[in-house]
């Protein structure tokens, strides 16, 4: 069992940082070694100045010459140093050294811990504000395998000394909540901003791993970052970790398609694939360099009111079981989506949209908070090498169907959409399975709610077999859930 010390925390009495230090140092039982890289050595800075450190600090250390840096913790392959392959292997050559210098039969009750940070501030032209990997691996109970934490930070402020102590900062909260509040990981989350104002860091990253966290799913504390206002838009991969947007969008085609999944469709697969294709044709586009992402809002999720989790995870789960990298963002508009894809990539970026999704980009309501209204958004949104892929609606009262030519929006946007269309950013989606049109997940959904067959033919395989298996999306046997939510014009016709 792990340690247990009076003093909850809470958000009407926020112990000091100094108190937090303490309240470690203070713990004979705890002890290890702080490894910081590129900051100076900003967080055990803290437990010195607090008292008592003695007890828990084994090393402090700071390799910033790179020679010694790989000297200590091997050459990386790709040469670089502010990166989460770095940081796992300065946690690993750490904490196996205190296993090997400290005696088990001699100190049967210690907890050892490993706390390491690599980063780069900001540079002196002021242009990157920098960014940098933060790290801890603890037992929360002796001789227990390691229990690990691992986050990406963004750096906001713009200087190099106040983003030093903010990391400092944050550091003392990610060791005091490894410790005392590991049964508690969404609070631990939130309790890393304790004495650090949201704009100063951005959290935009975290993995929890080990015996302590066997039951976290890192997909939903990934949420939690976006819920509370950590950052704006998180990935993971088919595993369900986490994944750093940088790390697999830098300099790739991206390829974007938004919906609710709610579950994922035929269509919505169909739409994936004729874009693909499509997007590989477009000349500039390899293969190799092509990264596929399924996006959902944060308004999405909120369509019913607030986030249900259960919800969330039963779209992630089948998305992930048919191998999709999944984003959730807080970019209700399409330009802010493309913004953030261009800060890491200025190769070609396309987005596949339904008919109703792209008359939604030809609103003003959704840009009156811009002073240059619907102008700027589009400026934005068209400014970089973007492609628009469309695929047709089916109304099937009447059979017709919409494509970029028979199209309508507002009267006043007319000319603008022809702008837009005829300028080549806009392409059809012309090899459609013609015979899954009708098929819309609001509508898998009453099905599923009711308790009727027919809905499986409607979703990719394998899918409806997991739905049945977990009883996902309120499937249990025939038994009602809650009602399903009022389309919105995004899931049209996902």
């Amino acid at each position: 069992m792990g340690i247990t010390l009076p003093g909850d925390h809470d958000f009407e009495s926020v112990p000091s940082l100094k108190n937090k230090v303490l309240r470690i140092n203070l713990n004979r039982n705890i002890y290890g070694t702080f490894a910081e890289i590129g900051a100076g050595q900003e967080t055990v800075r803290q437990f010195f100045r607090a008292g008592g450190a003695s007890g828990t600090i084994a090393k402090a250390m700071s390799a910033y010459d790179k020679d010694f840096s790989d000297a200590i913790y091997g050459v990386q392959d790709d040469g670089r140093y502010v990166t989460e392959a770095r940081l796992k292997k300065m946690l690993s050559h750490e904490s196996n050294l205190v296993e090997e210098r400290l005696s088990r039969e001699k100190h049967p009750e210690k907890l050892f811990f490993t706390y390491a940070n690599t980063v780069a501030t900001i540079d002196f032209a002021k242009r990157y504000l920098g960014h940098g990997w933060v790290g801890i691996r603890f037992q929360a109970s002796p001789e227990e395998e390691y229990s690990e934490i691992i986050l990406h930070v963004r750096f906001k402020e713009r200087d190099a000394r106040l983003q030093q102590i903010t990391l400092g900062i944050l550091g003392t909260n990610l060791i005091y909540g490894a410790f005392y509040k590991h049964d508690q990981p969404k609070k631990l989350l939130e309790y890393l901003y304790d004495h650090i104002d949201k704009d100063k860091i951005e959290i935009d990253m975290i993995n929890f791993s080990g015996p302590r966290f066997e039951e976290v799913d890192n997909r939903l504390m990934s949420l939690q970052l976006l819920k509370h206002g950590m950052t704006e838009a998180v990935m993971f991969g088919p595993d369900g970790n986490n994944i750093l947007s940088a790390r697999i969008l830098y300099k790739k085609n991206v390829l974007a398609l938004r919906g609710s999944f709610r579950p994922v469709t035929k269509v919505n697969m169909d739409m994936f694939e004729t874009a693909r294709r499509r997007f590989l044709k477009s000349g500039t586009v390899k293969e190799e360099n092509v990264e596929t992402i399924f996006e959902i809002t944060l308004s999405n999720l909120k369509a019913q009111g607030e986030i249900d989790e259960d919800d969330f995870m039963h779209r992630a789960e089948l998305l992930c079981s048919l191998g999709q990298t999944v984003m959730i963002s807080n970019f209700k508009e399409y330009y802010r989506l493309v913004e953030y894809f261009n800060n890491y990539t200025k190769a070609r970026i396309g987005l596949v949209m339904g008919v109703n999704n792209l008359v939604d980009i030809f609103d003003t309501k959704y840009y009156t908070h811009l002073s240059g209204g619907i102008l700027e958004a589009f400026g934005k949104l068209f400014f970089k090498d973007l492609r628009v892929y469309l695929y047709p609606l089916l109304n099937q009262e009447t059979g017709e169907l919409t494509t970029s030519e028979n199209l309508k929006v507002h009267p006043r946007m007319k000319e603008l959409y022809k702008f837009f269309k005829y300028n080549g950013k806009l392409k059809d989606l012309e090899d459609y399975d013609k015979s899954i049109l009708h098929i819309f997940s609001r509508e898998v959904l009453r099905m599923i709610d009711a308790g009727e067959d027919g809905w499986q033919e409607m979703l990719p395989d394998g899918i409806p077999a997991l739905i049945e298996k977990e009883n996902l999306f309120g499937h249990d046997k025939g038994k009602s859930s809650e009602p399903t939510e009022k389309v919105s014009s995004e899931d049209a016709p996902l």
